[in-house]
């Protein structure tokens, strides 16, 4: 990821802690924890730990994210519910762990930040670190949600503040494009659905694309 990014990453970490106390993917985190019944799981992009509530006590958990004060964060956040997570800053196209170290992992709202050509080689890091039959869960914003429909999918997202707006960078991808993205990763996409709170019967309005992906 760019240094820009990571620089206003940085600093939105504070009101972000705030903003997004708590996971808005409770429903899908809760259900994998009881699928994937334990072992070490991986959070990717991990801001500052909301998504390890689900898996706590049950799993080994580490999590990587590229923005130093997120991985502060997260080490706050972790003290407040009582779990203890082993954080990292790093980069998800070079991930700092052997080869088929964790069981499975999530992703949530984080590869939709990467830009051209990062990608794919950060797919392809997930499924390196993923034990063989491995699983993971990611997430990514839709370009189908109505009010992106006459933007272009590479967009800067405003995140306004009292000391000036601060733009994030956003790639938003249709249900085709992410799913032939794991594929070319080497994963077996194995549901591609969205978000649970969302309602109508044809999925391409949602707001989120959620994948479960399989290392064959």
């Amino acid at each position: 990821m760019a240094d820009d990014l990571q620089a206003i990453f940085n600093e939105i970490a504070p009101s972000w802690y705030n903003f997004r106390h708590h996971t808005i993917f409770r429903a899908e985190l809760e259900k994998l924890a009881r699928e994937w019944a334990g072992g070490r799981l991986l959070n990717l992009g991990c801001g500052h730990g909301a998504d390890f509530l689900p898996f706590a006590g049950k799993f080994d958990l580490y999590g990587i994210d590229f923005a130093e004060e997120m991985i502060t964060l997260a080490r706050k956040y972790a003290t407040k519910y009582h779990f203890q997570p082993a954080l990292a800053v790093a980069d998800l196209t070079a991930l700092p762990f052997p080869d088929a170290a964790f069981d499975c992992a999530i992703a949530v709202a984080t590869y939709h930040h990467l830009k051209e050509p990062s990608r794919l080689p950060a797919l392809k890091e997930l499924r390196r670190v993923l034990k063989p039959g491995g699983s993971a869960f990611i997430t990514v914003w839709n370009r189908g949600q109505p009010k992106f429909w006459l933007k272009n999918p590479e967009l800067l997202i405003p995140w306004k503040r009292r000391e000036g707006t601060l733009y994030r960078y956003y790639h938003l991808f249709t249900y085709g494009e992410i799913g032939r993205l794991a594929r070319a990763a080497g994963f077996t996409v194995t549901a591609v659905f969205p978000e649970s709170g969302y309602r109508l019967p044809v999925k391409n309005f949602s707001r989120n694309i959620c994948l479960t992906l399989k290392k064959a």
